[in-house]
């Protein structure tokens, strides 16, 4: 999923069938980004930046190596803006059908999505 931070819209919403990663279906589908926008990604994306230069990922942790207290802030910081990003998927788990397992025929799972998300974009505008 894809949306503007600044009017909290839905932009791009893309599915699979089966279990896949979000970043693998990124990687697949090559959605074009414009390189002066800027990409914010949790940790499941890293080496993003190989992709798109101006994107940002949290740093990670290892055994070995643990973050400086830079990272820490650096992260903190990511996840505050993130954190609108996390609130539009909390809105649209209001809607049961995401929230839960999906138990009907897959084919239509992508148009119920976007129907859903259509129906948040209208919510926005009013």
């Amino acid at each position: 999923m894809i949306a503007d931070l600044n009017t909290e819209q839905i932009l791009a919403t893309d599915f699979c069938f089966g279990s896949q990663h979000d970043f693998q279906l990124f990687k697949q589908n090559r959605f074009i980004v414009a390189k002066q926008i800027c990409i914010l990604a949790d940790a499941g994306y890293q080496g993003l930046t190989s992709l798109h230069s101006n994107s940002q990922t949290p740093a990670k942790k290892s055994k070995l190596h643990p973050l400086s207290a830079a990272q820490k802030v650096s992260n903190r910081k990511l996840s505050k803006k993130r954190i609108l990003i996390e609130n539009i998927i909390r809105k649209l788990k209001i809607f049961r059908i995401l929230s839960k397992r999906y138990r009907n025929r897959r084919k239509c799972f992508g148009l119920r999505f976007n129907l859903i998300v259509a129906i948040y974009n209208l919510e926005l505008k009013s």
